[in-house]
């Protein structure tokens, strides 16, 4: 009996060591026996048990799955430990499994499901069934994502785009599976839409330049210039985001996919009407909109602007900025100048509603009248005056004085002086004052010599002896006889033979305005004397002798 039982424990015994027990670092079935205090014991089988950690059943964020009973695969890492049991690990053999899995998936471009489950640095770790990856920040989204917390633990795809099984590195994107559904779709959205149909959006994102509409799965891009036929500073004046809007499609690109839509192409064109309602040279109201250095643009009414060149601004303030005349959002009346339909274009005026000052000036202050002013500017050609209607008159150098020269005459003014002046001509087409400060005592010279011709004789007063001949004056007029005009007779061409005060007969040989001269001789006086006594008591081939002529021409007078 004993040898039996010794035979029979041999021959278990060699069984047992002929029995092909798994590698240490293999995965292996095995089957749950039991479960306490959080573990599950495991039976492997090979007469080897172990125990498991519950948490190992568990998928992130939810409870663990595993009952008695239950086949299960895991990871041997040792056959036995220091109390007879088998070191197993579910963990170990579910990464295995899930890095067989991973790879096939990632040479076949397929996606993998998998959950966010923390938080690292530059990004997030995703359990992809047994594996970790690490998913970069940028590529959780299509666009960045501030808060990703309703994210975490969501079983979702992501793609794989690189690993490395030595290193135990995944990274994966969240972003490429994102951009490629929203390709699909967006191909789909676009596949129902034609240029020129009318949808309705949402408005998902505002920006200085326009606001992006959702139209289903595809954004277009609604442009600020197509929003309204008005001028529109900014997007968020007329949008908010969330708002339904109804809009057109105005062009898609087939290969970018992009969508551009507008608003303003729904509603009537005010341009159609412009030209009956604004006719050439009708005064409208109009609120200014814009300044610009070249001039500001008025709102005549929702969508019709025009612009007032700076040219066109003012009638006086010729090198001002616009700024500096009108202000935005001012009420002003402007005057249709020009309509250019085809280019949408309004040409106004903001001085033609205001009367021409030139021509105000002219009525008010005709030729001859008499002004007052400060004296502005002073230049080397002459003096400027303010005059009313902030417009300004010049005195020209040769219109200062009568007796100076205007080089001298200009020395005697200092700016903002207050002269008088008299207008002597406006200019309203070259917008020019002529003004004299000379001519306001009125003009002595041609006063004096009013009723004097040419060969008229005229009394005068010796003022002064000269070498050269006498000074006179005629009337308040200075003249200077030469020497040689003195006498017919050489011998009596003699200053000398005059005193000051005497009072003498003269011819009036010329009469010059521009240098207010009168061209006086005794000599010419005698011999007109002469010629007219001739003429009257006889002719040259008489026989009479002057002398008898002029005795009978004397006795005469008597």
């Amino acid at each position: 009996m004993a040898n039996a039982t010794m035979e029979e424990f041999e021959a278990l015994l060699n069984e047992s060591l002929e029995m092909d027990t798994p590698d240490e670092g293999s995965v292996v079935k095995g089957k749950v026996i039991a479960i306490e205090a959080g573990q599950a014991i495991i039976d492997v089988g090979y007469k080897m048990e172990g125990r498991v950690e519950l948490k190992e059943f568990a998928e992130p964020g939810e409870a663990p799955k595993v009952e008695v009973g239950d086949e299960v695969e895991v990871y041997l890492r040792a056959a036995e430990n220091a109390r007879g049991e088998a070191v197993i690990s579910r963990e170990m053999a579910r990464r295995e499994e899930a890095w067989d899995r991973l790879e096939k998936a990632y040479a076949d471009d397929a996606r993998v499901e998998g959950a966010i489950f923390g938080r690292v640095k530059g990004g997030f770790t995703v359990d992809l069934g047994g594996a970790v990856a690490f998913l970069p920040g940028s590529q959780v989204d299509v666009r960045p994502v501030r808060d990703a917390g309703p994210l975490m633990g969501l079983k979702q795809p992501f793609q794989i785009l690189k690993m490395d099984r030595r290193r135990g590195n995944i990274v994966v994107s969240r972003r490429a599976i994102l951009e490629e559904s929203r390709a699909e779709q967006r191909a789909e959205v676009i596949g129902k839409l034609g240029e020129g149909d009318s949808v309705e959006g949402v408005v998902k994102n505002i920006t200085e330049y326009g606001a992006f509409v959702d139209l289903g799965g595809v954004d277009g891009l609604l442009h600020v210039t197509d929003m309204a036929w008005r001028r529109v500073n900014h997007p968020s004046e007329i949008l908010t985001i969330g708002e339904t809007v109804k809009v057109q499609v105005i062009k898609i690109n087939k290969d970018t996919h992009r969508i551009s839509l507008g608003m303003k192409q729904l509603q009537e064109d005010p341009w159609d009407l412009v030209g009956a309602k604004y006719p050439l040279g009708s005064v409208h109201k109009g609120r200014v909109t814009n300044i610009t250095d070249y001039g500001a643009f008025v709102e005549l009414e929702a969508g019709v602007e025009g612009l007032v060149h700076v040219s066109e601004m003012s009638w006086t303030k010729k090198n001002v900025h616009p700024g500096k005349i009108v202000s935005t959002s001012q009420e002003v009346d402007v005057m249709v100048l020009e309509i250019d339909g085809s280019k949408r274009r309004v040409s106004l005026g903001l001085k033609q509603t205001m009367r021409n000052p030139w021509e105000q000036f002219a009525e008010s202050y005709p030729e001859g009248t008499q002004v007052e002013g400060e004296v502005k500017n002073i230049t080397e050609f002459g003096l400027f005056i303010g005059l009313e209607g902030d417009i300004d008159g010049m005195v020209h150098l040769s219109d200062l004085s009568w007796d100076e020269r205007g080089e001298d005459a200009i020395q005697n003014y200092r700016k903002g002086d207050m002269v008088q002046a008299v207008v002597s001509e406006v200019d309203i087409e070259k917008e020019r004052i002529s003004l004299s400060i000379k001519a306001l005592g009125g003009d002595k010279f041609a006063d004096a010599v009013g009723g004097v011709k040419r060969g008229s004789i005229v009394t005068v007063e010796v003022t002064a002896i000269e070498d050269g001949g006498i000074e006179v004056e005629y009337e308040g007029m200075k003249s200077f006889i030469r020497r040689s005009d003195l006498s017919r007779d050489r011998a009596e061409q003699r200053p000398e033979r005059f005193n000051t005060g005497d009072k003498i007969d003269v011819r009036v040989t010329n009469i010059d305005s521009k240098t207010r001269r009168l061209g006086l001789s005794i000599k010419a006086r005698e011999i007109a004397e002469e010629k007219e006594a001739v003429e009257q008591y006889g002719s040259s081939d008489s026989g009479a002798s002057l002398g008898d002529i002029l005795g009978a021409a004397l006795k005469g007078d008597e």
